[in-house]
């Protein structure tokens, strides 16, 4: 374990700390978790439910082993898009009740198969570079919430960026005790207040309350159960359109898990084994999926706020889960949380999503990777480009791209290259 480790996955911070953490984490995934059913309209409040339910999941099949957060799934969009405007939610429920279930047929087979495989397909050269796409792929999303207002260079919207990103940094170098640990937490807040000061004097409205007002204090998510229905129809085109893109979302699944294992010195992969972290996504998306919610997925936002706080504390990420659960039954709360405005989380993200790249920059460099071997250079530059890129592979409906298509990339690159003759 590192020695600059605060807390490491088993330690529990005092209950005024770890609330404190666990709203760090709770906003570190809410605008991204929240964002995805509104594109597919769905209510958002039944999103959060769903995530901190299924993170609780999550940590309850890794035996809370595995410091991960689960949010709302990006791969799913275009296909529950297409799905609500033709069958309906009730389709999208059993695309991702399916979705889960292919997990756990792959877990039952990485079960008997065991892991021996997993080194030989995945040394440092392929895992490096992969954890630097999956921080760099973003990079775009959180340099655009930063610059753009409706598609459009906003320098009100820079500043406050800026000065977002400066109070992390700052918050995290010179921070001590208590503020040193919440970094992320003090930099939205900091960038929150700036945003309505400049707001007040340019006369320009970057914050509304207008949803605040109108939100009740109590708000059950509309969820919608389709599966309680005993005349429940079923859909075979939901389930052959989201059931291949759990193999997507693997692969991400494989990438964050070598995240974690970086940052906290273990070996998720082998204790609690790569069966219980699939089992525990499977469960995850088929909670989501008995809820009416989008698919879930464990998400890089969170994985970056551990890289920068050095906490990996299970107990944090439940916390987290846990309020994400209450916020989704506390209208007002949640109407707040949605009206940080986004350059404020694009502040936050540069950073988050830097120090994951970082973190694969890392890996390269202790393993000692020689990219004097032709080998090794080839394979860490096609994975960069092509996933930094966004190189995709569109097959009926089926889109790869990004950090799927990339890890498939390096590793056949590494199975199929021979060792370069001395």
């Amino acid at each position: 374990m590192s020695q600059d480790v605060k807390y490491d996955v088993h330690d529990m911070p005092k209950p005024g700390l770890l609330v404190g953490l666990s709203f760090q984490h709770l906003f570190a995934m809410f605008g991204a978790t929240v964002l995805v059913p509104i594109l597919v309209g769905i209510d958002p409040a039944v999103a959060l439910f769903s995530s901190g339910l299924g993170t609780l999941a999550h940590l309850t099949v890794t035996k809370y082993k595995v410091p991960a957060y689960m949010g709302s799934s990006f791969a799913y969009i275009a296909a529950m898009q297409m799905l609500m405007k033709t069958d309906g939610i009730a389709a999208v429920a059993q695309g991702a009740i399916t979705g889960g279930l292919v997990y756990f047929i792959v877990a039952l087979i990485v079960k008997f198969a065991g892991n021996a495989w997993i080194d030989k397909i995945l040394p440092p050269v392929v895992v490096g570079p992969i954890i630097m796409v999956i921080g760099l792929s973003l990079a775009s999303t959180a340099v655009n919430d930063v610059m753009l207002k409706d598609g459009k260079y906003n320098l009100t919207y820079f500043i406050i960026g800026i000065v977002t990103l400066f109070a992390v940094i700052l918050f995290n170098i010179y921070g001590k005790k208590i503020v040193g640990i919440i970094p992320v937490l003090l930099g939205l807040i900091v960038g929150y207040v700036f945003a309505l000061i400049l707001g007040a004097v340019t006369g320009e409205e970057i914050i509304s309350f207008a949803k605040v007002s109108q939100a009740s204090w109590f708000h059950v998510p509309p969820m919608h159960l389709p599966f309680l229905d005993y005349n429940v129809k079923f859909y075979p085109s939901a389930i052959l359109t989201m059931a291949p893109i759990a193999f997507v979302t693997m692969t991400e699944h494989f990438g964050h898990v070598m995240v974690l294992n970086s940052l906290t010195g273990k070996d998720f992969f082998k204790d609690p084994g790569l069966d219980k972290t699939l089992a525990g996504d499977g469960l995850a998306q088929v909670i989501a999926g008995i809820f009416g919610a989008p698919p879930v997925t464990s998400y890089g936002e969170n994985i970056g706020v551990m890289a920068l706080n050095k906490i990996y504390s299970v107990y944090v990420i439940a916390g987290a889960a846990v309020l994400a659960i209450v916020m989704s039954f506390v209208g007002k709360v949640s109407a707040l949380l949605q009206s940080i405005p986004t350059p404020v989380l694009g502040g936050i993200s540069i950073a988050l999503f830097g120090v994951i790249a970082s973190s694969g920059l890392k890996i390269l460099i202790e393993k000692q990777t020689d990219f004097d071997n032709k080998k090794n250079l080839l394979i860490a530059s096609v994975i960069l480009v092509a996933g930094i890129g966004g190189l995709t592979l569109q097959l009926s409906g089926l889109q790869i791209s990004g950090v799927a298509l990339s890890t498939v990339l390096g590793i056949v690159l590494y199975l199929i290259l021979p060792e370069p003759k001395n």
